[in-house]
């Protein structure tokens, strides 16, 4: 909307500021006369007020019912004062009017706020992105036995449903027959998939692995889990602060001092030679100037630009006061899986006996693992694969039920399993590899053993990965005197054994999604100005709570759109440059809002006509002047930003 009235306006404006006296003695131009050209000026002007002017009228009766004044009431005040003045200059020859002022003031104002809504427009589609997780059908059993498609919001409570390999569960409920592996961790933040057996519980949402699973419904609609978090994300939302923007609170103080300025001038030139024409110049005057362009652009460019910037540093500002606020952080939250770590599972150590080295042995073991689905063995094979290694060529295979997997390797037979393997074949670990094991489960690490004809020779600890820069972000945050935490759904011991592995001293282990919102509010009520970064469902809430979400762009799509800055390039380091975008930024609007009403100080005194004993009257033409030469200087000093090293 404002930038088609922006255009339309513009285009209308040209015959406006053709035909102004002031414009033709300014550019020693002589438009075309002809019957009626007296009209042009006023008809189309009064055409770009009714229409370019009506947005900024409509969105002061809000500021004005509310008596909060602010940059709408500023911008409603100058162009209805300029309008009507001109308006009654024209009809009763009082002199020449502001029309091409009025038609210049409501172009900038316009596109102003054009830049503004652009550069801060963001998807509001979170909610939207939570119902995608949920299944459209699903498959319904019958008293009979039999199964039949329906529509997911058709189940009931009681029901039985089918979840086939690979589906989305549709609803919450309780196994009641069926084994299987369920991914749980974009709801719950668990990194490992979780075993599901009868009487185990799903979640609606959440993915099924390979195993058929039947599954009697506990809760479906607004009392699933998914559900809870989704309204978690409104109140979030709901309960931000919407406070001002520097500018409009700039604007309400200028709309006090200038309604100030004009009455005295009104008063002390009335009581001094009467009230007359040359008392209403200069009131209007006062009115008019007080209003300078360059308001109206003082923070769209910087915020425009800022936006730029950040993108060409894999940054997307999706909220202009998530950027702003940045500044202010002083705690930095991160989530665990999927965003400390890779939320992906790997061999993160591995201790061998002597004459093995850690690639020898994990070639055997990607080899033995190669025909297995298991989360585990996909671990294995995954980290093999990332180190360059060939599985070793295996024959004689055998899956050990619940125990491991065995086969023959070059004429030797090797086994690979947790410890019930070696309760099994009644095998003990050598010191070396016992204490690894141990101190792996006490990091909350799966230890998977390699026998090599029946004696241990070496032990994997199976983990979520950490992301190979998140130990230097730590130590950078610390740098600026920015607390780090970690937030997660895994078990203490885990979340204890990552932060100690990144030097964290502060996390909350164990917390469901209702609970890592809830943990935001509480540091935020210690006065802490906090940051969230995280990429699950599960983030979703305390992204929306956190003064400032950050997002990492490979996570969910309910994650990226409930936060206010995105990571496009998945690097945690770009979390320092939002901190470092949002005070340069911050720094240029100040520096623009000085600018932009700094003149004033100068013009409105001068105006009023405190300095005409002396032969000092600023005219209108001159206010314009220095309107336009704050606003070319507020426009170069925002390009400055574009220097601004992140």
């Amino acid at each position: 909307m404002f930038r088609t009235r922006f255009f339309v306006s513009l285009v209308l404006s040209i015959p406006v500021i053709l035909y102004s006296q002031m414009t033709q003695q300014w550019l020693g131009i002589v438009p075309p006369a002809f019957p009626g050209s007296q009209f042009v000026a006023p008809i189309f002007a009064t055409v770009i007020f009714l229409y370019g002017g009506l947005p900024f009228l409509q969105m002061a009766i809000p500021e004005l019912r509310a008596r909060k004044p602010g940059m709408m009431m500023l911008i409603s005040l100058a162009i209805s004062v300029s309008f009507l003045y001109s308006t009654a200059s024209f009809l009763f020859n009082l002199g020449e009017g502001f029309y091409w002022e009025l038609v210049t003031l409501i172009d900038i104002m316009l596109l102003g706020h054009w830049i503004e809504m652009r550069s801060i427009r963001r998807a509001s589609n979170s909610l939207d992105e939570l119902a995608k997780l949920l299944p459209d059908q699903a498959e319904r059993i019958g008293a009979d036995g039999r199964v039949e498609r329906v529509p997911a919001s058709a189940l009931a409570s009681g029901d039985l449903f089918l979840v086939r390999p690979g589906a989305s569960v549709p609803a919450d409920g309780e196994v009641v027959e069926g084994n299987s592996q369920v991914n749980e961790s974009m709801l719950s933040g668990e990194s490992k998939p979780v075993d599901k057996a009868p009487g185990d519980k799903v979640i609606a949402g959440a993915i099924n692995g390979e195993g058929s699973l039947r599954v009697r419904v506990t809760a479906v609609g607004n009392a699933t889990a998914l559900a809870g978090i989704m309204r978690l994300v409104e109140q979030a939302r709901l309960s931000k602060s919407r406070t001002q923007i520097l500018a409009d609170r700039a604007a309400g103080w200028l709309f006090v001092v200038a309604l100030l300025a004009a009455v005295l001038t009104a008063l002390l030139w009335g009581l001094a030679r009467g009230l007359d024409l040359f008392v209403l110049e200069r009131v209007v005057t006062v009115l008019v100037i007080a209003c300078p362009h360059a308001l109206g652009l003082a923070v769209p460019l910087v915020v425009a630009i800022s936006t730029t910037q950040a993108a060409m540093h894999g940054l997307l500002v999706k909220d202009r006061l998530a950027l702003e606020e940045a500044r202010l952080v002083d705690t930095v939250i991160f989530d665990k899986t999927g965003t400390l770590t890779k939320g992906e599972m790997g061999v993160v150590a591995v201790e061998s006996m002597p004459g093995q080295t850690e690639d020898q042995v994990l070639s055997l073991a990607a080899g033995l693992e190669g025909d297995s689905e298991h989360s585990l063995a996909r671990a294995i094979r995954g980290s093999a694969a990332g180190r360059g290694l060939e599985p070793a060529a295996v024959s004689e295979f055998q899956a050990m039920k619940g125990l491991g997997v065995q086969g023959r390797i070059g004429g030797r037979m090797y086994h690979l399993g947790g410890p019930r393997l070696l309760q099994q074949l009644a095998v003990e670990l050598p010191p070396s590899l016992a204490t690894f094991a141990e101190e792996a489960g006490v990091k909350g690490r799966s230890a998977i053993h390699l026998l090599e004809d029946g004696k241990p020779i070496a032990v994997f600890a199976i983990a979520d990965e950490l992301r190979p820069e998140s130990k230097a972000i730590i130590e950078s945050l610390r740098q600026l005197d920015i607390r780090a935490a970690m937030l997660t759904g895994d078990s203490t011991p885990v979340a204890a054994a990552v932060a100690a592995d990144l030097g964290i001293t502060e996390f909350f282990a164990e917390v469901l999604p209702a609970d890592k919102e809830h943990t935001v509010a509480q540091l935020q009520a210690q006065g802490r100005k906090v940051a969230m970064v995280g990429d699950g469902v599960n983030d979703a809430p305390a992204l929306a709570r956190a003064d400032v979400g950050i997002a990492i762009g490979s996570g969910t799509d309910v994650a990226v759109e409930s936060a206010g800055i995105i990571l496009v390039d998945n690097d945690l380091q770009d979390v320092l440059k939002v901190f470092r975008l949002s005070r340069a930024s911050y720094s240029k609007m100040v520096q623009n809002l000085i600018w932009a009403t700094g003149y004033n100080v100068i013009a409105i005194p001068l105006a009023a006509g405190v300095l005409a004993s002396r032969g000092i009257l600023l005219s209108p033409a001159l206010g314009a002047v220095l309107m336009s030469a704050s606003t070319i200087i507020v426009a170069l000093n925002a390009q400055l930003l574009r220097r601004a090293k992140l």
